[in-house]
């Protein structure tokens, strides 16, 4: 499943690890993405959504 939030766009985000003695090494921080039933256009689909949106309201889960 693809890291990025199909509401926001919010995705991967790349930086360092860095050690006690200062050693950097790539690392990667993912959103919290959640595969959910969502009301799209008045029909269900299942959609890829971050955590943040589903809290805030931005998205209408279908039960």
């Amino acid at each position: 499943m693809a890291s990025i939030c199909e509401v926001c766009g919010k995705g991967t985000l790349a930086g360092n690890n860095v050690s006690h003695s200062n050693r950097h090494t790539k690392r990667a921080w993912k959103p919290n993405i959640q595969q959910v039933r969502a009301i799209v256009n008045e029909s269900v689909k299942r959609v890829n959504v971050c955590t943040r949106c589903l809290r805030s309201g931005k998205v209408t889960r279908a039960i």
